[in-house]
């Protein structure tokens, strides 16, 4: 049976895609594939459809991590559909525990600081819309902190 994994941020176009097509990345290379499934949405629906951000997907690419998602709200049947959603800051662990349609489904949700080890001081997965280059690079690294620890505890 696979572990289903959602990852929420607000728009689902910088934070989120970029975690799913991290951990992607880290479950393809590991030979996970058949293993795990991997989503990511957001809080907000006001970017459903759009591709995720361009300066995302560039900083991505320099590492080898192609991001295809398209942008989507969290409906409710992602509480029954997947195991484990993790959301990249308290304001959309927040949003989610409203949105959970009962208390089994909010005990699916997780914070992503839960797994940093390497940088245990962030509270949060910060929004690098409003930032320059090195904001994408920073939550890129934050990410693949958060994303190696999952994959270990998913062994």
């Amino acid at each position: 049976m696979k572990q289903r994994i959602l990852f929420v941020c607000l728009g689902n176009i910088c934070r989120s895609p970029a975690a799913e097509a991290m951990m992607q990345m880290l479950v393809e290379r590991n030979g996970l594939t058949d293993r795990v499934l991997l989503d990511s949405a957001g809080t907000y629906g006001g970017h459903s459809g759009e591709r995720s951000d361009a300066r995302m997907r560039r900083a991505a690419a320099a590492r080898g991590i192609d991001i295809t998602h398209r942008a989507r709200q969290v409906r409710e049947e992602d509480f029954e559909r997947f195991d484990m959603i993790i959301a990249m800051d308290d304001n959309n662990y927040e949003a989610l525990f409203r949105l959970a349609p009962d208390r089994a489904a909010q005990q699916k949700i997780y914070r992503f600081r839960e797994f940093l080890r390497r940088n245990p001081n962030w509270s949060y997965i910060p929004d690098p819309y409003y930032e320059g280059h090195e904001g994408f690079e920073l939550v890129l690294d934050l990410l693949e902190d958060g994303c190696s620890t999952l994959l270990e505890n998913l062994r």
